[in-house]
């Protein structure tokens, strides 16, 4: 059996990837990261002693040579847009839902102690009431939100089936370094503050979202990797706290030194629920999960971090 300290990172040169990868490393892991850097970036790594390989989660004969010598699967590789993913169904599903049964596959022959999958809260649940948790009925309203439901479906089968001890980690709204090619709104408003161009909201603005900061995300995820939990466990890992879009809005343009950047409304968009934040009782339960970063606090150092390694190049 392979050492479990031996593990294999998909999509690990991405947003989340760049952080965790720092993590693993800083805590004695040898980690291998497998990224086809559709949208991450082999530079988000530079520094870092870690295996980089090239290579497609849909592209069996490379999982198979990555998990080589493999203990352990964090599989954070992902088409991650709700917008994208009603445009263009097709793709999402070959990523999110053939890739992610390809990578538990591969893990299930290699013979893998542990997968930890990144899942996600509020596009997986659908519209509903908040606070969701682990006990809310999944009704997803786009083809992100059932791609992900898929994998998390496949992951527990692959837990009673084989024996695979899989946990799967929905993520509410990450933030935070290495996020420059992420399209969510906070990245979107940082850049149009500095464009000089209008922050655009979709919507009234009344929207809410809950929004982790990546390193309590990372904390979590390695949590979840050395923790004894039972295969198939699914959790939150959420700050607990609703945050409208208007109110993000101005948190960034404070954060900016811009607190009266022009605000431009459009129409809403499709797929996207009207109100999310989730409870995380049951990650503090089970892993001794708490964010330990608010939003406030986060945000100036994001826009921080933006001003240095994007803005001014």
């Amino acid at each position: 059996m392979a050492d479990a300290r031996r593990v294999l990172v998909t999509g690990g040169a991405g947003f989340v990837g760049a952080t965790l990868v720092r993590r693993l490393v800083a805590s004695g892991y040898w980690v291998r990261v497998f990224d086809n850097y559709s949208t991450g970036d082999a530079e988000h790594l530079a520094g870092v002693e870690a295996e980089q390989i090239e290579g497609d989660i849909r592209d069996i004969a490379a999982l198979d040579s990555a998990l080589n010598g493999m203990g352990a699967v964090m599989h954070l590789a992902a088409a991650g847009s709700v917008v994208a993913s009603v445009a263009d169904p097709v793709t999402n599903f070959e990523v999110n839902v053939l890739g992610t049964f390809r990578v538990l596959d591969a893990a299930r022959r290699a013979g893998v102690q542990r997968v930890v999958l990144a899942s996600t809260g509020g596009a997986l649940i659908g519209d509903a009431t908040p606070p969701v948790s682990e006990r809310s009925l999944p009704r997803p309203i786009s083809p992100y939100g059932a791609s992900k439901l898929a994998g998390e479906g496949y992951a527990c089968a692959f837990a009673h089936a084989y024996g695979l001890p899989t946990v799967a980690l929905r993520f509410a709204n990450v933030y935070g370094p290495w996020s420059a090619r992420k399209r969510g709104a906070m990245t979107m408003f940082f850049r149009a503050i500095e464009a000089g161009e209008p922050i655009v909201i979709y919507g009234d603005g009344t929207a809410s979202r809950d929004y982790i900061h990546v390193d309590d995300i990372s904390r979590a995820l390695q949590l979840a990797l050395e923790r004894d939990v039972p295969g198939g466990t699914v959790l939150h890992i959420a700050s607990g706290v609703e945050t409208t879009v208007a109110e993000l809005a101005d948190l960034c343009r404070a954060a900016a030194g811009a607190p009266d950047h022009p605000v431009e409304h459009r129409a809403p968009r499709a797929g996207e629920v009207a109100r999310n934040f989730a409870t995380y009782d049951l990650a503090q339960q089970v892993l001794g999960y708490a964010p330990t970063i608010r939003l406030d606090e986060g945000i100036h150092t994001t826009w921080e971090w933006f001003a240095k390694h994007v803005f001014t190049l």
